[in-house]
């Protein structure tokens, strides 16, 4: 192999671990305070880095679906966002609507309560009704623990054995917005840990992904979620996270 081959062949490595890293990212436009314009500038960004999708509310699926026509950038939308309270028969709605604006992956919150009860029934019944809702659509769905919540780890494996039997195509971790008031009255947030990762890959069936969401801001947090397991990662800092990815690998 001569030295062109070599730089050739070493630049094709880089360029394929950029493009890897941004086919991970599901770019999330889903603050409270997002405005059509904001999602237009967004939809840019996510076009501009050919990540993975466009995570957004259900309103702006039909338009998201308008502006990344002819990319190859998905639409995703969260059904039941984001404490997860709605019946199941809402949730299916919400997620037959989205379907039929143009979104081909859902993002689920769980019933949180009901998890925390231990109703695994209802859990069970819920988790399948919006994944054959999803599949009949042609949709993928990633079912959020939300585990700022959801702490014991028992039942996050039971969580990832009822996704696993339902034919849930991820498992995540977070909506972004679980936020735990403290005693002293404030609020704090943990997101995606590699410790959950790792657990939700290890318990999960082989053909169900893990989704890591909330804090992952950096390149290096990016990698660190990748190496515990990870397929895909919810993120805002999209733009700042590829830059780094081309800076030091493209």
């Amino acid at each position: 192999m001569n030295i062109c081959d070599i730089f050739i062949h070493y630049s094709s490595i880089h360029f394929n671990m950029v493009t890897d890293l941004a086919k991970m990212i599901d770019h999330s436009i889903l603050h409270p305070t997002v405005r059509d314009k904001d999602l237009e500038s967004e939809c840019r960004v996510a076009s501009r880095y050919d990540v993975a999708s466009v995570c957004v509310k259900p309103y702006m699926v039909q338009r998201a679906a308008e502006l990344l026509k002819g990319t190859d950038v998905s639409v995703g939308c969260v059904i039941g966002f984001p404490a997860g309270n709605s019946t199941i028969e809402v949730k299916v709605f919400e997620t037959v609507v989205a379907c039929s604006d143009g979104a081909v992956e859902i993002d689920m919150v769980i019933n949180i309560g009901k998890a925390l009860s231990g109703d695994w029934d209802y859990i069970k019944h819920e988790i399948d009704s919006v994944a054959g809702a999803c599949h009949k659509n042609d949709a993928i769905i990633k079912v959020i623990f939300e585990t700022d919540y959801i702490t014991r780890v028992e039942d996050k494996i039971r969580l990832c054995e009822i996704c696993t039997r339902a034919g849930a195509d991820y498992v995540k971790t977070s909506s972004g917005y679980g936020f735990v008031k403290d005693r002293d009255g404030r609020y704090y947030y943990n997101g995606a840990t590699i410790a959950d990762l790792e657990l939700m890959r290890k318990h999960s069936g082989q053909q169900v992904k893990v989704k890591a969401a909330g804090g992952i801001r950096t390149l290096d947090q990016l990698l660190a979620v990748r190496e515990a397991g990870c397929s895909r990662c919810g993120a805002t800092a999209t733009a700042a996270i590829m830059e780094e990815a081309i800076k030091r690998f493209g």
